[in-house]
């Protein structure tokens, strides 16, 4: 799969990306150094294997670039962090997956 292209919309505060003229979506919500990620939306149009993955590896690559902390709420992104531990070190100090 392409690198994906991830906008940061920060009035809707949600990261987005365009496939096929369909909008996938994280929802989150910010506070101090901590960006706390709420929300997976990906439309059922949306069947490329892999793509959930690579949109959540996306998204944390765009948020370590700002050297930001990741909190994941929605059970989804948690789920992808206890996969894939090399992303532990993004989260702040005391928070456990």
């Amino acid at each position: 799969m392409n690198q994906l292209v991830i906008n940061d919309n920060s009035f809707l505060r949600q990261f987005e990306t365009k496939v096929d003229g369909h909008l996938a979506k994280i929802e989150y919500s910010s506070q101090e150094r901590k960006v706390f990620l709420t929300k997976l939306v990906i439309p059922e149009e949306i069947t490329a294997d892999g793509f959930k993955e690579e949109f959540i590896k996306s998204v944390l690559h765009h948020i370590q670039e700002q050297n930001l902390r990741v909190v994941p709420t929605s059970p989804q992104i948690a789920g992808f962090l206890r996969k894939n531990r090399q992303y532990k070190e993004m989260l702040p100090v005391g928070i456990r997956i």
